[in-house]
């Protein structure tokens, strides 16, 4: 999958995209990420990126034409079938759901803003989508585009060592993931529960599955409104309701 990050900030991604797992798969041709600097693409002698806001107000606004030049002239072999993302705080949430579709792209485009934001006339005639990752304003899109490129990239065909760890991962079903542990089995006397240990599979499978939801269930209640429980997990969340009602009657008592 190609990744084409259009920044005025080139160098700033370079190391995270080196390392680690994201590394190995450029190294491994499995990921292409081409980072464009706009400042190339300014006309002027002082090559310039941003200019006052119309209307007055502080900070400084992205000029458009750096903009539509670069993304213009290296998309122009594309045909109009690659997605254009603007990442600003205005745009709809990055979720798990969304990067699996994204993953299902062979090639994307991420616009990273700076200052004050980029000219309307690029969200309005450019960009074909608006993702943020928070709701939180940072100093620019590279850090933003860092987290979609990761996001995606962990769910290609051979990107993760284990094919199906992505799909264990919080939020692939709308559960957060069961908890973790390794060596040692003691630690400053916190023991590893023991049915992790105790090499019965089906049992840890459902100690896990109880785990998430119980995870999921306090820690985020609103992912249950759209993952998929069986007869057991459903009745397993209305033993949790009904431990909190009777909870909630003692403390009144």
């Amino acid at each position: 999958m190609q990744f084409d990050v259009f920044t005025l900030l080139p160098d700033v991604l370079d190391v995270y995209l080196r390392a680690s797992i994201l590394g190995k798969a450029k190294a491994g041709g499995l990921i292409d990420v081409r980072v464009h600097n706009i400042r190339a693409y300014a006309k002027d002698r002082h090559r310039t990126t941003d200019d006052e806001p119309y209307g007055g107000g502080g900070g400084m606004v992205m000029k458009p034409e750096p903009i539509f030049e670069a993304v213009e002239d290296v998309l122009a072999d594309s045909h109009g079938d690659v997605p254009v993302i603007l990442l600003t705080p205005q745009g709809r949430p990055f979720t798990q759901s969304v990067a699996q579709d994204f993953a299902s792209l062979d090639r994307i485009a991420l616009i990273c803003g700076r200052y004050e934001g980029v000219d309307e006339r690029v969200r309005e005639h450019l960009a074909t989508d608006e993702i943020t990752v928070g709701d939180y304003v940072l100093t620019g899109g590279e850090l933003p585009a860092l987290i979609l490129i990761d996001g995606i990239a962990r769910l290609l065909p051979g990107v993760l060592g284990d094919e199906d760890a992505a799909l264990k991962d919080s939020h692939s079903e709308y559960l957060l993931e069961y908890p973790h542990y390794t060596r040692p089995a003691d630690f400053r006397g916190w023991e590893v529960p023991e049915v992790l240990r105790s090499g019965d599979h089906a049992r840890i499978a459902s100690w896990r599955r109880e785990q998430s939801l119980l995870r999921t269930y306090f820690r985020r209640p609103d992912l249950l409104d759209e993952a998929v429980l069986d007869e057991d997990d459903q009745a397993y969340i209305d033993e949790l309701f009904n431990r909190g009602k009777t909870n909630s009657t003692r403390g009144k008592s």
